[in-house]
């Protein structure tokens, strides 16, 4: 079947609409279902990079330095995020280990990076390769990511551990909540769009859509 970009088919309904230019902001619906079909995302994707580039900076803090200290009768003990998992590790937990290090480390991790590589210009509008296969990788783990799960956990811990010691918050569980705020700004862009973006054959020189159905 020839391809054709100037149409494109809901998600929800599979109804069939013509691509067309849209205002900034506009966003166009489907003509049965009322469904977001498309919308013109303007300078939104120039943000993405910044916030890309402080979230690998909230990463790099939050992993590498203390999420807590804990004193208790003289005795002072700090951890970071990858001692917490070697922890459980060598307390006999080796899944809730692996589960912790992919939903927290390798996950998030892969997601930004992939953004940084697909975000990053290069000359002369050249498409990076690979593009195709990283949107899909990036999509596939985008809902694995669980950082803000684990923020909660961390903070319902503490309060726990603040009857029977003295808690000190370290500069990763700061650093974890900045991670928090910027993962869901990253999060409520749709992925989709970039590949209007990153793939013009998979778009025409008018990359939105109106409301009105294809014949």
């Amino acid at each position: 079947m020839r391809e054709r970009p100037d149409l494109i088919i809901c998600k929800e309904c599979d109804a069939v609409h013509r691509r067309t230019l849209l205002a900034h902001a506009e966003v166009a619906r489907c003509h049965r279902c009322d469904a977001e079909l498309e919308r013109n995302i303007g300078h939104c994707v120039q943000r993405l990079l910044p916030l890309t580039v402080a979230s690998l900076i909230m990463f790099v803090i939050a992993n590498g330095f203390p999420i807590v200290e804990i004193e208790l009768q003289g005795i002072r003990n700090q951890t970071t995020l990858l001692g917490a998992v070697m922890s459980l590790q060598q307390g006999g937990m080796l899944l809730v280990a692996l589960l912790v290090l992919a939903t927290t480390i390798v996950f998030p991790l892969l997601q930004l990076l992939i953004l940084f590589y697909l975000l990053m210009p290069t000359a002369n509008n050249v498409v990076r390769p690979a593009v195709k296969p990283l949107l899909h990788v990036m999509q596939a783990v985008r809902p694995w990511g669980m950082v803000e799960v684990f923020l909660l956990g961390a903070l319902v811990a503490l309060v726990k551990l603040s009857r029977i010691a003295n808690v000190v918050p370290g500069p990763a569980l700061w650093a974890f909540a900045a991670l928090t705020v910027l993962f869901a700004m990253l999060v409520s862009f749709n992925p989709r769009y970039l590949w209007h973006l990153l793939l013009p054959e998979a778009s025409t020189t008018s990359p939105a859509l109106t409301n009105e159905p294809a014949p």
